[in-house]
């Protein structure tokens, strides 16, 4: 059968192709129904990835954020109309020790590798899942990225020691967002601080014990472990800022995304004993532990649900443009689009 595509081939610029898809009886045919734009698919839409890095990679569809129905199973896996979400990581060989979404022979859709921006997709029946029953469609779309800080928190559980009465969540954009509330879910008895340099982005963080502005920060506020979820050109500020405010021996997961090379106050991280770990993408496991959350607490599905800031009907390219603009203005909250096509 063939498929339409939707690349980008340059920054800003989205053209289809047309390309066959070959039926197997191990892969399962799924179709797109909410897709959901992330902080890298825009670093790639506007141009902002290096020039070597966009003509590495390019021409790409975008998205890796998903939720999708079963349109063709041959396995058996699922029925058709299903609603999944599709696993962008594909991993290519399993190790002992390192992660699916760290060996360096994965695939990665989206980075590389293209992703969900098409009318049809295959895939292996162990790279998708079942989607949450107890959230909207929108929602659903983004699991991804609270698969990832998922990921990190169980990262974070089997590294940290186990005094954890304060932590500390640098960053109050998604990431941040995400992160700090399956914190709250999982660590109950925790304090959870914010830290953040919006005041109205801090206002969404109702579940947190206190929120502070970074600019405003007194120095006797401490943290037993901290989540860096700044990335960019806050990053530099953020870790160090970490440091100072950590307790000694605490752990510091890095979760951010910066282009360039970051400077750390090494000494007073060698003096306090501090470990620091980074941590990206999810894997299979991440994605079915953060779906029986989803199942599990109801009340996690509104607080997400009130991050959809956008959704846009997608029946043309024009569309796809639309939204990406619209989520590039967007300081706070998920852009949402609806495949049409």
């Amino acid at each position: 059968m063939i498929n339409a595509v939707y690349q980008l081939i340059a920054p800003r610029m989205i053209d289809v192709t047309y390309q066959e898809l070959r039926l197997t009886e191990d892969h399962i045919l799924i179709r797109p129904l909410y897709l959901s734009i992330c902080h890298a698919d825009q670093r790639y839409y506007q141009g902002m990835r290096s020039e070597a890095a966009l003509k590495a990679k390019l021409p790409m569809a975008l998205i890796h954020e998903c939720v999708a129905e079963v349109v063709f199973d041959p396995t058996g896996t699922f029925r058709v109309g299903d609603h999944v979400i599709p696993i962008p990581n594909t991993p290519t060989q399993t190790d002992d020790f390192v992660a699916e979404n760290y060996l360096r022979s994965s695939h990665f859709r989206s980075s590389g590798y293209d992703g969900f921006l098409q009318d049809y997709v295959l895939m292996r029946p162990d790279r998708l899942i079942p989607a949450s029953k107890n959230v909207p469609l929108q929602v659903s779309s983004f699991t991804e990225l609270i698969s990832v800080s998922r990921h990190t928190i169980s990262r974070f559980d089997a590294i940290a020691h186990g005094r954890r009465s304060r932590v500390g969540v640098w960053g109050d954009g998604n990431l941040g967002f995400f992160t700090a509330l399956l914190l709250h879910y999982l660590y109950p008895e925790t304090q959870l601080y914010i830290f953040g340099t919006v005041e109205e982005k801090l206002a969404y963080f109702t579940f947190a014990q206190e929120t502070f502005l970074v600019d405003h920060l007194d120095e006797d506020v401490c943290v037993d472990h901290a989540f860096e979820c700044v990335g960019g050109a806050g990053s530099r500020s953020a870790i160090n800022q970490i440091i100072d405010h950590i307790n000694p021996e605490g752990t510091i997961a890095i979760m951010g995304v910066s282009e360039n090379f970051v400077e750390i106050n090494t000494r007073m991280m060698l003096e306090k004993g501090l470990r620091m770990f980074g941590s990206s993408r999810s894997g299979r496991k991440d994605f079915l532990q953060t779906v029986e959350l989803l199942d599990r607490y109801e009340e996690l599905g509104h607080y997400f649900e009130n991050l959809v800031g956008a959704q846009v009907d997608v029946r043309e390219i024009t569309d796809i443009h639309r939204a990406f603009d619209l989520d590039f203005n967007r300081n706070f909250g998920k852009t949402v689009l609806k495949w049409e096509k």
